[in-house]
């Protein structure tokens, strides 16, 4: 009788299913039948077709900000957070923002009011954490005579 019929009998001779030999068995016949797969589509006549790209990089990477339209989206969410906190109640802790409709987030760490030519304004300091990472921004918004807050500035800090 075969070794794999003895196996199946539950032959006590040493080839049984938790055996090492059945497990040698079973991993060379796995290995002698995944040769026949690794000639993939080549095997098939079917070549790599190189003449399609899905974007050209030039050999560089990737390393452009966020679209305008997402940080001008996120500009708007700070600028609201800056424009309607309560300085003299606030203490000075970061102070958490999010945009559902980017998926941004970030803190602002510091607000500073001040006056300029009968306006009143705030420069700020916050970060924006997006999928693209971290940025810190300066910021400063200024209320005008129809009580609106407006964006001056909302610039990435250089390092």
């Amino acid at each position: 009788m075969s070794h794999i019929a003895q196996a199946m009998k539950g032959d006590k001779s040493g080839f049984s299913a938790t055996s090492p030999l059945c497990h040698a068995f079973v991993l060379s016949v796995m290995l002698g039948l995944s040769g026949c797969a690794s000639g993939g589509l080549e095997m098939l006549g079917v070549g790599i077709d190189k003449d399609i790209k899905t974007r050209s990089t030039n050999g560089q990477s990737d390393t452009s900000a966020a679209p305008q339209s997402e940080v001008s989206s996120d500009e708007v969410t700070v600028r609201n957070a800056v424009s309607s906190i309560n300085l003299a109640e606030w203490g000075e802790r970061p102070l958490s923002w999010a945009n559902v409709s980017t998926g941004s987030q970030g803190a602002i760490t510091t607000i500073d009011e001040f006056e300029t030519k009968g306006v009143r304004c705030r420069r700020f300091v916050a970060s924006r954490e997006s999928f693209d990472g971290i940025t810190l921004y300066d910021g400063e918004i200024c209320l005008q005579g129809n009580g609106v807050w407006v964006m001056h500035k909302f610039e990435p800090v250089s390092t």
